[in-house]
């Protein structure tokens, strides 16, 4: 593909019919669209509009109409599916080794369950890390999150989010967190994607010492996926929770390399911090994990 658009400006110095596409251009717009690419499609009309002018509006026309041909596909594609066609889950498997306020090895489970519908698209989380060390529970954590997405368009859409924590090693035995606001898919790409959040929030945690405390916040966060290659992908998932007493800060770095079929082997890496920890505690947590994920 890169070489013919090289040689593109040359192969369309023959070119003597200005009323139809050259037949280079239509080659590389043809063989673009049959592959789904989307970003390559846009480079072909680029190309065009540059060496040959003439032909640049058919161009433009034959793109615009295979993308809304896509667009309306997909469509109807969500509308006539059924509930659970449009499921997609991951489950994850695994142990890690921690430092900061725990330095053992231990086991870690997660499920994530999303539904991506025509104008709605729901995100289910649970995550359990548990750890015990000569008879003793050194870690215990667990997390339970859902949030549904309004889309508002093809990138805008508002979100809400509801959070229950319990981690007695970070200072609390339950912690809700309900937030509201608005999201953008800031980066939409076949193989790269960017999510970004932003509202206000309300937690209410109940700590160790059967205090209970509740606070406005504000909450921020971001999802990024990356496909390098078609069996290694990079992802970043964080997200914020600001308030005037104990912040919180959370984050996960994963590369996921494709084993064989839905199964894929995953390194990663988890950071925990809360601002205000009780005495004795550390602000942060780090954990490095290796698992086993299996998409279905």
């Amino acid at each position: 593909m890169r070489a013919l658009l090289f040689a593109l400006p040359l192969l369309l110095a023959n070119a003597e019919d200005p009323d139809s596409v050259p037949p280079p251009i239509k080659a590389m717009l043809d063989a673009a669209m049959d592959a789904g690419s989307e970003s390559d499609v846009a480079t072909i009309v680029k190309y065009a509009k540059a060496a040959s002018p003439e032909s640049a509006e058919t161009v433009m026309k034959i793109a615009s109409k295979w993308s809304e041909d896509r667009r309306q596909t997909a469509r109807r594609r969500l509308r006539e599916a059924d509930f659970f066609d449009l499921v997609k889950a991951r489950a994850e498997l695994g142990g890690y080794v921690s430092s900061g306020n725990t330095e053992n090895v231990g086991l870690t489970a997660s499920v994530e369950i999303k539904r991506e519908g025509l104008d709605w698209r729901h995100k289910l989380r649970f995550q359990a890390d548990y750890q015990e060390s000569l008879g003793q529970v050194t870690r215990e954590r667990y997390l339970a999150a859902y949030e549904p997405n309004w889309k508002l368009g093809d990138r805008a859409y508002l979100y809400g989010a509801g959070q229950f924590e319990s981690d007695r090693f970070s200072g609390f035995t339950e912690r809700f967190s309900i937030s509201a606001g608005a999201g953008y898919r800031a980066i939409k790409r076949p193989d790269m994607k960017l999510d970004l959040e932003l509202g206000p929030a309300y937690r209410s945690t109940r700590l160790i010492t059967d205090m209970t405390e509740s606070n406005v916040a504000a909450r921020g966060s971001l999802d990024f996926d990356w496909k390098l290659t078609r069996g290694i992908t990079v992802r970043q998932n964080a997200s914020a929770y600001v308030q005037s007493a104990n912040s919180t800060i959370a984050s996960k770095s994963a590369l996921l390399a494709r084993l064989i079929g839905p199964l894929s082997a995953q390194l990663s890496y988890t950071l925990q911090y809360e601002s205000t920890p009780p005495a004795g505690r550390k602000t942060t947590d780090t954990t490095s994990r290796a698992a086993l994920v299996l998409d279905f």
